[in-house]
């Protein structure tokens, strides 16, 4: 059976995949994946209509596009299951219970606008949900959603299509700042944390993902066990939570980005929780002692339904070695948009006095291409009196390298998980007030983003409405990008790709 997904940064040729997804996707699954979201545009057009907020058909449509995320859902039962209860809710709408397929465009340009359009969405929606899940909604970006899968489906119009795109770059910024409230309200504000690296010789889960909630109900159920409890690549930033420092089985990090689980997943010889996205292909001899919940899953995987009860995987974890040590010391982190205005005034001396020159954000994704070194290069000769702002998987590139401070800041300031790219925005936003800019792009700071999937397309579509210029993306431009829309960014917002390690630097610290 043949599929065509071309939707994360490592799709074959940076065209599409065909026969099966570099992630493992099968083409099977692929398709029903599509299936899904069929089914939700035709939920969309029927609640148009309605122009009522329905908080069953909100859920619904979130969770449809987050398990269609990359890396996030590999079970076609749990898809089907979803697709089935889309039929229900199309009979409920009054719609025909055939499934009428989204028709591709011979127009490669609207076709490029629409993928555009439902990666955003799909990245949207994963940010939503996490704050769904903390008991946050926002009935606009409801409403929004609903109009552009309806446009997806039916329009052929560049015009509306655009339009939906830069819209979409607005709905993001509020999705992102819903998100940020629902984690700071619960957890508190991120605080500057050293986060251990070693192991102790308790048995241990690992937990990795992005849900902070799954997060706090395994450290609560793990109370008193004597089981230890490790952050693995996007729930390290949990650890900066003062919410999190309660718990002293919360023992550090394990580990680093998600790619690197089939090797790290078997050295730490105990059970591990995936929560969300990033999940990879398991090998038969951790496969045993993984287990999802949330939107993941992967065929003959235990999944952990909604009931949340982690007493199978903490009994395992009994039984299990301690975590083999992979490596020893501390890392840094924890400096939100909260922390770092705490630290506005000292930031702003430094850049005054010239201690700080330019800021550089290194955020977004991490991924398995060799190419990728270019941002552990860039890192490692970026002069002297710059500052690395980041967040996401990306900081793993380089978050472990010696590149010191500045007048007692790190010249590495972590924010966080890729959810919390809205930190660096607000950071941005808080020095064009403090320095009295008109334009932001008049600050001394320049983008070098790391994308790998969708919620790093929500990310960037978040920046250029905020009215940020000339970013870099790499280590390639998104492959859905036809000529022509590629052009409309480029023309409008100077988004460049990737060049040369030296290069980019001697650019970026003149402004270009």
């Amino acid at each position: 059976m043949s599929m065509f997904c071309n939707q994360c940064q490592e799709t074959v040729g940076n065209v599409g995949c065909k026969t099966v997804g570099v992630c493992g996707k099968q083409a099977d699954t692929a398709n029903l994946q599509d299936s899904l979201i069929d089914s939700i545009t035709e939920i969309a057009v029927g609640l148009k209509a309605k122009k009522e907020f329905n908080v069953k058909y909100y859920e619904f449509i979130l969770l449809s596009l987050f398990i269609t995320i990359t890396n996030a859902n590999f079970d076609d039962m749990k898809i089907q299951e979803m697709i089935d209860q889309g039929l229900i809710m199309k009979h409920d709408l009054g719609l025909p219970s055939v499934a009428n397929i989204i028709e591709k465009s011979e127009d490669e340009d609207v076709t490029s606008l629409k993928q555009l359009l439902l990666y955003g969405l799909k990245g949207l929606a994963a940010y939503v949900y996490h704050a769904f899940v903390l008991g946050k909604k926002d009935e606009s970006i409801y409403f929004f959603a609903i109009d552009a899968l309806v446009a997806i489906k039916e329009s052929d119009s560049q015009e509306e299509l655009l339009a939906l795109v830069l819209k979409e770059g607005e709905i993001s910024v509020a999705a992102m700042a819903l998100l940020d409230a629902a984690n700071t309200e619960k957890y508190g504000n991120p605080e500057v944390t050293k986060v251990n690296l070693g192991v102790r010789n308790n048995p241990g889960i690992l937990v990795s993902g992005h849900d902070l909630l799954d997060l706090e109900v395994l450290l609560e159920q793990t109370k008193g066990t004597g089981v230890d409890v490790y952050t693995h690549s996007e729930m390290l930033p949990a650890n900066y939570y003062p919410f999190f420092k309660k718990y002293d089985n919360l023992v550090g990090n394990y580990g680093n980005a998600w790619h690197q689980q089939n090797t790290e997943f078997e050295t730490f010889n105990g059970p591990i929780l995936m929560t969300t996205n990033c999940i990879t292909p398991p090998r038969d001899s951790y496969k045993d002692r993984i287990f999802t919940t949330g939107a993941v899953g992967y065929e003959g995987v235990k999944h952990i339904s909604e009931g949340k009860d982690f007493s199978e995987i903490i009994e395992l974890a009994k039984i299990c070695d301690s975590p083999q040590e992979i490596e020893q010391g501390e890392i840094v982190g924890g400096f939100g948009h909260h922390q770092v205005i705490a630290l506005a005034d000292k930031v702003v001396a430094a850049v005054k006095s010239g201690a700080i020159k330019r800021f550089i954000v290194m955020a977004g994704c991490d991924g398995r291409n060799k190419s990728r070194n270019y941002f552990t290069e860039v890192a490692e000769n970026l002069p002297d009196d710059t500052i690395i702002l980041t967040a996401g998987c990306a900081k793993y590139r380089y978050n472990k390298l010696e590149l010191g401070d500045i007048e007692g800041i790190p010249r590495i300031l972590d924010a966080g998980q890729c959810n919390d790219s809205y930190s660096l925005a607000v950071i941005a936003l808080k020095l064009q007030e403090v320095f009295e800019l008109e334009n932001i792009n008049d600050l001394p700071i320049s983008f070098d983003i790391a994308w790998y999937e969708q919620k790093a397309v929500t990310v960037l579509l978040a920046l250029l409405h905020l009215g940020f210029k000339g970013m870099r993306i790499g280590p390639t431009l998104p492959g859905f990008l036809s000529l022509n829309v590629a052009k409309i960014l480029i023309d409008n917002f100077n988004l460049k790709p990737i060049g040369g390690v030296e290069e980019d630097i001697a650019a970026m610290m003149t402004g270009n």
